[in-house]
């Protein structure tokens, strides 16, 4: 079954709106692990204007799912962070500085020896390995030359053309879901998927190991409750048992 990893920056988000400790985001993060959650996910900037640094420390010492860290490998503050930690996962993410959210993948062409480098760097600790990529046969195949363990496939397009084309929305995601399995690459999947469109997207996805969902899970679970939101949310994965 396609594990759900729950990205937990938008507490981080609320509770930094008001300063202190309310809602207690290490606390959030173990409730919904126990709700049902197969991981959880988080991403820190560098003006950590979500998740801070120190609650990273402090998840690492309590979390019993998978914990992946997303983040751009190019601050050597995130690189510290992650050797520091050794999730379960890192999840290499192209962003800028004051990047808004994640909106575009890495150019595995034009990056190759980079990111060799800091792959080997993290799976040479232990550290399982992915990149974030478009849904792009050239940079599926440049990724296999990186050394990743996984792809994330940036879901952005598929669900913003979901409601009105999904059939053409998803036909390049399958396609890549086919290129990396036939490379040997793991694949995962995220940004956008939300309770409309996940169910479709993981029936037609050949072997997604996992989903990075946040900020869709957080707004639902505003009108649903957190418990049943996770719930739900892994309900849309059961078909691709």
């Amino acid at each position: 079954m396609t594990k759900l990893s729950v990205n937990i920056n938008k507490i981080a988000t609320l509770r930094n709106s008001r300063g202190g400790n309310n809602p207690d985001v290490i606390k959030i993060a173990q409730d919904i692990e126990r709700f049902g959650a197969d991981g959880i996910t988080v991403h820190p900037r560098p003006d950590e204007r979500h998740i801070r640094y120190a609650d990273v420390y402090e998840l690492t010492k309590v979390l019993t799912t998978e914990f992946n860290i997303e983040g751009n490998p190019k601050e050597q503050k995130f690189i510290d962070l992650v050797l520091a930690t050794k999730p379960t996962q890192v999840t290499l993410v192209p962003d800028v500085d004051g990047q808004l959210t994640s909106d575009h993948g890495w150019d595995t062409i034009n990056h190759k020896t980079y990111l060799q480098d800091i792959i080997a760097l993290f799976k040479s600790n232990g550290i399982r390995t992915s990149i974030f990529v478009d849904a792009d046969i050239k940079m599926i195949d440049g990724a296999k030359e990186t050394g990743t363990d996984r792809i994330e496939l940036y879901t952005e397009s598929y669900a913003h053309h979901y409601s009105t084309h999904k059939e053409e929305a998803i036909a390049p995601f399958i396609e890549a879901a086919k290129k990396a399995k036939e490379l040997g690459l793991g694949i995962n999947a995220g940004h956008d998927l939300s309770l409309e469109n996940l169910t479709y997207f993981a029936q037609h996805i050949p072997d997604l190991l996992e989903v990075s969902i946040g900020h869709a899970l957080i707004a639902d679970a505003l009108y649903y409750g957190l418990e049943n939101t996770v719930q739900l949310y892994k309900r849309c994965l059961l078909v691709h048992v």
